[in-house]
């Protein structure tokens, strides 16, 4: 890791703990490469103290804006992962927006040598269940939408919060029919059909697995990702009540 690389670690890592924001301008030469903004990503988590002696961490987000973009990654800090109905009051957030979800959870351990293996078409055979979820995003830096991709994939993909529906079991829906509705606050029911970036949550799965098995771990059975929003990004204020749900598959409640 450079020295460069060090000192954003630190910044993003002293950011989280005293739950500031930081100026993007100084550090947009510091990354050049996502594989840069992943050792940086690893390095807060362990300067954090977030995912203790676990190889593989417990819960991720993974995704990209269609199946011919790059899609990224990133570990979730357990703090924020909470079941429904969830309270986030607690936590800070600095510009929260919402994003409805599919979760998937692994069945099985998932070794290197399988996740090389794995191809859209037979990837699901790893997954046990699925559920609602909800992320919040949100940022380290002030100004996000002037801030470069690599800065906000180091800084967690922009993640800041968690909320998990019941699990089921594992099915292909008919995704391309697919209806979701969220609601945020008193604002007007966001309604959607079919609109997932990659067209099935579980197109990702080969990707994001090679990804979190590239050190040599293998992924535990049990380990969920997150899988791309349904709805974009709708702001979100503190207070605000919010409601997804998916038709056929359940819903989640939480307050920001």
């Amino acid at each position: 890791m450079t020295s460069q690389m060090t000192a954003l670690t630190d910044a993003l890592a002293a950011a989280r703990r005293s739950n500031t924001t930081l100026d993007a301008a100084p550090w947009t030469d510091v990354l050049q490469d996502a594989a840069q903004a992943y050792e940086v990503q690893d390095a807060i988590a362990s300067a954090l103290g977030w995912f203790g002696d676990r190889a593989v961490p417990a819960h991720w987000k993974s995704g990209g804006a269609s199946r011919s973009a790059t899609l990224t990654h990133a570990p979730l800090p357990p703090h924020g992962v909470r079941k429904s109905p969830a309270d986030f009051s607690d936590l800070v957030f600095h510009a929260p927006g919402i994003e409805a979800e599919i979760a998937l959870r692994l069945g099985q351990d998932v070794t290197p040598e399988m996740a090389a293996k794995l191809d859209h078409q037979d990837a699901a055979s790893v997954i046990d269940a699925m559920a609602v979820s909800v992320e919040i995003v949100d940022s380290r830096w002030q100004d996000l939408a002037a801030t470069p991709p690599l800065l906000r994939l180091a800084d967690s993909q922009v993640h800041g919060a968690l909320v998990l529906g019941e699990w089921q079991p594992y099915a292909a829906f008919d995704w391309a029919s697919q209806r979701c509705e969220t609601k945020v606050g008193n604002s007007e029911t966001v309604v959607r059909e079919g609109t997932h970036p990659l067209a099935d949550p579980a197109w990702l799965l080969p990707i994001w697995l090679r990804h979190i098995t590239r050190h040599g771990q293998s992924a535990p059975a049990g380990t969920v990702v997150t899988t791309g929003s349904w709805v974009g990004i709708v702001p979100c204020r503190r207070g605000d009540q919010v409601t997804a749900e998916f038709a056929g598959i359940g819903s989640v409640r939480l307050i920001v």
